[in-house]
């Protein structure tokens, strides 16, 4: 074991990978949020190959097998965040925060003034991992059959230094 995350922009052949792990993150969430099925969990390999031509998906890689992704969607100044998932096996070792911390240093350097996401906000450990990184709860709903919290980031002036990527060993990205 080589003791460090290597966290690099996906390429097309990572997409079954991606999917594997979407797939077992998300059945995971869905039964956390009390619902049988979230739109993660119908995505195909070839609607993931996809984003990975048309948006920004990091992977994060242990000794060779992707244990994290997160997608990343850009309009105007604001950045949509989705479909994030560590594998259970790396969960609480800095993977997911890691996974943010390059997408913040990557959001800053387009010029990003807001990013948001939507998590269960029933899961405490979601929203207070979100809320820990710089994520606010704007809004609720329950359009997918369980409370959804809307959840925002600003980058202001005050935050727009990138911060040290917590004690892991990460790629540098390199803008298109």
């Amino acid at each position: 074991m080589e003791n460090f995350i290597v966290i690099r922009h996906a390429v097309t052949a990572d997409a079954p990978e991606i999917y594997s792990l979407q797939q077992t993150a998300f059945r995971e969430y869905a039964e956390a949020a009390g619902v049988k099925e979230v739109d993660a969990l119908k995505e195909t390999i070839s609607d993931i190959e996809f984003e990975i031509h048309n948006n920004t998906v990091f992977v994060a890689i242990i000794d060779g097998a992707i244990i994290g992704s997160i997608r990343v969607s850009i309009t105007g100044d604001e950045a949509y965040i989705s479909r994030f998932a560590v594998d259970s096996s790396h969960r609480n070792m800095g993977v997911g925060e890691s996974l943010l911390n390059l997408v913040d240093k990557f959001l800053i350097s387009k010029g990003i003034k807001r990013a948001f996401l939507y998590t269960a906000s029933n899961n405490t450990n979601l929203v207070r991992f979100y809320y820990n990184r710089g994520f606010y709860i704007d809004s609720v709903n329950n359009e997918r059959g369980y409370p959804r919290a809307r959840m925002i980031k600003e980058y202001t002036d005050a935050n727009m230094k990138p911060q040290p990527c917590c004690k892991h060993q990460i790629n540098s990205f390199h803008c298109k």
